[in-house]
């Protein structure tokens, strides 16, 4: 059983929830983003995901967009991302890392060495944004070979074709994309998520985690009470961009939104 699996088990078990942070890697630097992790872990997070910066992103809203320009200028690579996710399994074997981000990078380094240096590394999930399931089966079967989850998009205008589609290719968890755009934009209602989730929930085996549009701990209360899990991205990488000058305090202000997205989530 992959690590995902065993903990979203486990939390079933107990009656909890997956708390999910987003961190662009490298951003603003890369020396920050490993006791971040750490830190974030204490904090009581189940999963990471780890952003791989990339200059041309479609799916990122304005600050994931900066984070990436951030963590470029101090050439953070995949290769790199890579390495600082296997710096973090010597001192960490339970939590779950997931990388995120698009496919030509993965494509630059190659399908086979990329999945060979993702099991190095101890990477257990890859979300690769725009690699849509008609064109991940070779790749999708390549990283189940190494005990490395593939995980794709859900959307809500997602058909009971597509749902089953990435059910079938998929492992670990899917994701929704709560809302139409782009990451950290738009208004979540509550009440079209959750009639999506039950389609959702009548095609697929695998848990299911809500993001895109997660802001505060109210909303991932709202959330975890109809998801699997909850993650959430552009809020606190916010946080980072709003204390460039004072990493301190832009680690203390994520650690509390996390802290408090816990609290709310497990009340």
């Amino acid at each position: 059983m992959s690590r995902l699996a065993a903990t979203f088990e486990v939390l079933a078990k107990i009656g909890r929830k997956a708390l999910i942070p987003f961190i662009t890697t490298g951003d603003p630097n890369p020396e920050f983003t490993l006791p971040l992790m750490h830190a974030m872990v204490e904090a009581g997070v189940d999963i990471i995901e780890l952003g791989i910066p990339f200059s041309d992103p479609m799916a990122d809203g304005p600050v994931i967009q900066r984070a990436s320009e951030r963590a470029l200028a101090h050439k953070m690579s995949l290769r790199r991302v890579l390495a600082l996710a296997a710096e973090f399994r010597k001192t960490d074997q339970k939590t779950p890392i997931v990388l995120m981000g698009y496919v030509n990078p993965i494509e630059i380094m190659g399908y086979e060495s990329f999945a060979n240096a993702a099991k190095l590394a101890d990477i257990d999930g890859v979300l690769t944004v725009d690699l849509p399931p008609e064109e991940a089966t070779e790749y999708g079967a390549l990283l189940k070979a190494r005990g490395i989850d593939p995980i794709f998009l859900l959307a809500p205008n997602s058909t009971d074709e597509r749902i089953q589609k990435m059910d079938a290719l998929g492992s670990g968890y899917l994701y929704y994309v709560s809302l139409k755009g782009v990451t950290g934009a738009g208004h979540l209602n509550i009440a079209d998520v959750e009639a999506k989730l039950q389609q959702i929930r009548a095609n697929t085996r695998l848990p299911i985690a809500i993001g895109f549009g997660v802001k505060d701990a109210a909303m991932a209360k709202t959330l975890a009470s109809v998801g699997d899990g909850v993650v959430i991205g552009s809020a606190l990488i916010s946080k980072i961009e709003a204390n460039l000058g004072n990493l301190d305090t832009a680690k203390h202000d994520i650690i509390e939104l996390l802290a408090a997205m816990r609290l709310a989530m497990d009340a």
